[in-house]
């Protein structure tokens, strides 16, 4: 039993030494031209599948819902690595080869940190402007690293084209293309979110004051919100569409002038909670005393009161029913126009 089980684990590593000998055998190439066209493919196959990803991402789904698409990608990029790494050097020449591993780790610090990071920072990106300009800028970023990257295999393999008399097709790749496409996309997209984003959170706070009937927090939030959509404002007056698509600036636009109109309107609602806040205060008046003791300038005072309240409350119900169905209207159109910018604009990558 003794001599069995020692004769199963030498073969058993003699069979792993076998396994991991074919895992990391070099290729063999004929030719520079298979040497560049085994990279490429290697490249073409990943870029596809990490462009599937962002696709995914782009089009409306969260981060967190396709996240073992991410994990995919990590793992491809890691499989990916071993491959390029057995290569041997073309003619002594490990140029190539090793800027592509270099390359490939870039491409390992992006969707491996900085897509992790983006993942977890999408779950709080709600929470305020700070956090959600954070969330943004750290996908621009990661746009921008892989662009970066992409552009210098690009130049290498110009390079070792150009050392072996290879002659290259001067267009860039589709799927290079689409990531460039890609990554102004989202850069142009992010950046009129925030433009958005801003009064949109504010308004939000000036509407929490409102149900707390904080007069002091709702007239610095009012005082906000028209900052914020005068600000913005003047920074669509610079600012271009995509290929000259200027619909999104519009709904944009559309947005930050509702919340100008809901400024100006505002006083609506601060008139209401001081009319009722001097109302509740004659009327504890009024009712501490008798009926018998009342002069006509209580009776006058109160009914004063009453009409007052009254007027105010309409006035608060119907403004607000404007503005509900008003900032509803502008809501949707921003947020039909924005899925539909990025459905025109963005790459779409299926899975291959």
């Amino acid at each position: 039993m003794k001599l069995s089980l020692k004769r199963s684990l030498w073969m058993f590593f003699i069979g792993l030494l076998f396994f991991a000998g074919k895992v990391i055998a070099q290729p063999t190439f004929e030719s520079a031209v298979a040497y560049l066209d085994f990279i490429n493919k290697k490249n073409e196959v990943l870029t596809t599948k990490y462009m599937v990803y962002l696709s995914a991402v782009s089009h409306g789904k969260s981060a967190r819902k396709v996240e073992k698409r991410r994990i995919d990608v990590v793992n491809s990029i890691n499989e990916t690595k071993i491959d390029i790494t057995t290569m041997p050097p073309w003619q002594g020449d490990k140029s190539f080869r090793d800027t592509t591993v270099a390359y490939l780790k870039i491409l390992n610090t992006v969707f491996n940190e900085d897509y992790g990071k983006i993942v977890n920072m999408e779950e709080i990106a709600e929470q305020s402007y700070d956090a959600m300009e954070a969330y943004m800028l750290a996908q621009d970023k990661a746009y921008e690293k892989l662009n970066e990257a992409g552009e210098k295999q690009r130049e290498t393999e110009k390079q070792f084209a150009a050392k072996n008399n290879i002659k290259l097709l001067e267009s860039t790749s589709e799927l290079g293309n689409k990531a460039k496409i890609a990554g102004d996309v989202l850069a142009h997209c992010n950046e009129m979110y925030l433009v958005f984003f801003k009064p949109y959170k504010q308004e939000a706070y000036l509407i929490e004051a409102m149900n707390q009937k904080d007069l002091v927090g709702m007239q610095q939030d009012i005082n906000s919100l028209k900052k914020f959509a005068e600000e913005g404002l003047e920074k669509l007056k610079t600012m271009k569409g995509y290929n000259g698509d200027a619909s999104l600036i519009a709904a944009c636009r559309n947005m930050l002038n509702f919340y100008k109109s809901e400024v100006a309107r505002s006083t609506a609602f601060t008139d209401y909670f001081l009319k009722e806040e001097s109302f509740l205060k004659i009327k504890k008046q009024f009712d501490s005393k008798p009926s018998s003791k009342r002069t006509q300038q209580d009776i006058d005072q109160y009914n004063q009161a009453v009409n007052d309240i009254n007027y105010a409350r309409k006035n608060f119900n119907d403004t607000n029913n404007d503005l509900n169905k008003e900032r509803a209207a502008a809501l949707n159109n921003w947020n039909k126009t924005y899925n539909d910018y990025l459905d025109d604009h963005m790459p779409k990558q299926a899975r291959q």
